[in-house]
Order: structure tokens, then sequence, then C-alpha cells
């Protein structure tokens, strides 16, 4: 930014933020999550494990998410977010897979603002269900990072 402007906008009290609007705050965020079966509740058989990779854009409010998974006890029936709930809880569905759960499971989901700030705070968790494991295989809890 020039100078002059810079000196203008400190002088008012403005950042820059506050003169660029709400775009310059837009951001990308990106979440993880490990699926085990341990973490379902209860806590069931498998050998089945996966990982959870999603991306949240706050200014088109789209959460973009890849999951991979092996060693389910069948072909998995269902994959769905859950919440708001920590680990440990279980809460009902908040953001269904479209389509196939066959691994490599990919979508996208348009978010609301009490979703997304549910996601963000680490309240939701992710799970795939079996014709075994109808209540879910294998969940992971979804946080922040790479």
């Amino acid at each position: 930014m020039h100078t002059m402007f810079r000196t203008a906008f400190a002088g008012l009290g403005l950042s820059a933020a506050m003169v660029l609007g709400p775009a310059a705050l837009a951001e990308t965020v990106a979440f993880k999550a490990e699926l085990k079966a341990s973490n379902e509740v209860p806590a069931v058989e498998s050998k089945g494990s996966g990982t959870l990779s999603a991306t949240y854009d706050t200014a088109s409010k789209s959460l973009n998410y890849t999951a991979n998974y092996s060693g389910l006890t069948g072909d998995a029936t269902a994959a769905h977010f859950h919440g708001p709930a920590v680990a440990g809880q279980n809460a009902g569905v908040v953001v269904p897979v479209t389509g196939s759960a066959a691994s490599p499971i990919k979508g996208s989901a348009t978010l609301t603002d009490a979703q997304a700030a549910d996601l963000t705070a680490g309240r939701w968790y992710f799970n795939i269900h079996t014709a075994a494991n109808k209540g879910g295989e294998i969940r992971g809890q979804v946080v922040k990072g790479q």
C-alpha cells in the first residue's frame, strides 16, 4: 500500500482489513482426521483405518474433502460428517456424503455459519459405516491441520 495511504489510514485508526472489507479476511483452513475403529462410540472391532483431509474456504463457505481408507469388514455403505460433538460423544449427521462411499471418497458442501463455527471449533467427526457396523466402523475427530 502506498505510504501516503498507509499513513492516512493509521491516522484515522483504520487498518487495511477495515478499508478493504471482509474479502481481505477470507482464508482457506485445512482440516484432518485419523479414522480408526477405536474412535467409534462405543469402539468396534475392525482392522479398518483411514484419513480425512479437508479444506474450508471462509469466503465461499465451501468445504472440500477427501477420505481414504482400507481394511474395513466389508464395503462402505455410508459416510457422514457428524456434529456437534467432541471426541467420545455421538451426534447427528450434519453433512452426508452423497454418491459412492468407496475409497477414495471425494466431495464438497456449502456450510452454514453455525456449521462452520462447529467445524472450526473441532466439534465435528467423520465416520464410515458398513453392513457389519451400521453405527460406524471407523471414525475420526475433524481438527485443524495439514
